[in-house]
C-alpha cells in the first residue's frame, strides 16, 4: 500500500515516514500543500495522511482541490488542534477522518487501515445532476449559475433526492428519511413538499427533473440527458 504523507514540520514528517515504512507500507512525502496536490495527480496513492497547518495552502484547501479533482483516495487529517469547528470542516472539504496531535501511533496506524479497508469511493462534497447541485455543507442550492432558495425541509427533501438519484423513492421512505420516525402525519404533505420543490427548481427554468412514477413515488432524473 502507497500512502502520501504531507507534513510540513520536519521532525513529524520524518516520524511519521520512518513509523509507516516499518508498517510495511511504501511512504512518500510532501512539506507543502501544492506539492501534495500535484503528487496525487500525478502519482497513485492508496491514501494520504494530510497536516492541517501548511505554510502555503492548509490541510482544508488541499483535500477540497483533489476531491474537486475527483481524486477519492482516503485521507486522514492531522491537527495540533481538538475543536469541533475544524473537525467538522475536515468533514465537510471531504476528509475521512481526523485525528488530533499528539497521538499514539498504534492509532493512526488503525485508524489509517479501516481507511484502506475501505478504499477509494467517490464521495462528492457537491451533490449534482445534471446542473441542479447542492453543497450540504454551504447549503446552497444551484441550478446552473442560478441560486435557488429553499426553506429546510425543501433543502432536506432535495438532499435525499439528490443522494438517489433515478431512483424511486415512495412517500412512505420520504417521509421517514426527511421528516423523522415520529412522523405520523397526512403522507400528502409528502405531495406538497415535492411540489414546491418543482416550484422552485423546475418550473422557474422549464425544466421536469422532479418526476411522478404513478403508484409508486417520485425519482429526480437529468432531464437535459440524452
Amino acid at each position: 500500500m502507497r500512502v502520501l504523507v504531507v507534513e510540513d514540520e520536519p521532525k513529524m514528517r520524518d516520524l511519521l515516514h520512518r513509523g509507516l515504512k516499518e508498517h510495511r507500507y511504501a511512504v512518500d512525502v510532501a512539506a507543502t500543500g501544492v506539492d501534495g496536490i500535484w503528487r496525487v495527480e500525478e502519482g497513485t496513492y492508496d491514501a494520504m495522511v494530510l497536516d492541517v497547518r501548511l505554510p502555503d495552502l492548509d490541510g482544508f484547501e488541499v483535500c477540497r482541490r483533489i476531491r474537486a479533482a475527483g481524486r477519492w483516495l482516503p485521507v486522514l487529517m492531522l491537527t495540533a488542534l481538538d475543536d469541533v469547528e475544524l473537525r467538522v470542516r475536515g468533514l465537510d472539504v471531504g476528509a475521512d477522518d481526523y485525528l488530533v496531535k499528539p497521538f499514539h501511533f498504534d492509532e493512526l496506524v488503525a485508524r489509517l487501515r479501516a481507511l484502506l479497508r475501505r478504499g477509494a469511493r467517490p464521495r462528492p462534497t457537491t451533490l449534482r445532476v445534471g446542473d441542479l447541485s447542492l453543497d450540504p455543507a454551504g447549503h446552497e442550492v444551484r441550478r446552473g449559475d442560478a441560486p435557488v432558495p429553499l426553506t429546510a425541509k425543501e433543502f432536506a427533501l432535495l438532499e435525499y433526492f439528490l443522494r438517489h438519484p433515478d431512483e424511486t423513492l415512495s412517500r412512505d421512505r420520504l417521509a421517514e428519511h426527511v421528516w423523522d420516525e415520529a412522523f405520523h402525519g397526512d403522507l400528502h404533505v409528502v405531495n406538497v413538499y415535492v411540489n414546491y420543490l418543482r416550484n422552485k427548481i423546475d418550473r422557474p427554468f422549464g425544466r421536469s427533473s422532479l418526476q411522478t412514477v404513478r403508484g409508486a413515488g417520485f425519482r429526480l432524473r437529468d432531464d437535459t440527458a440524452r
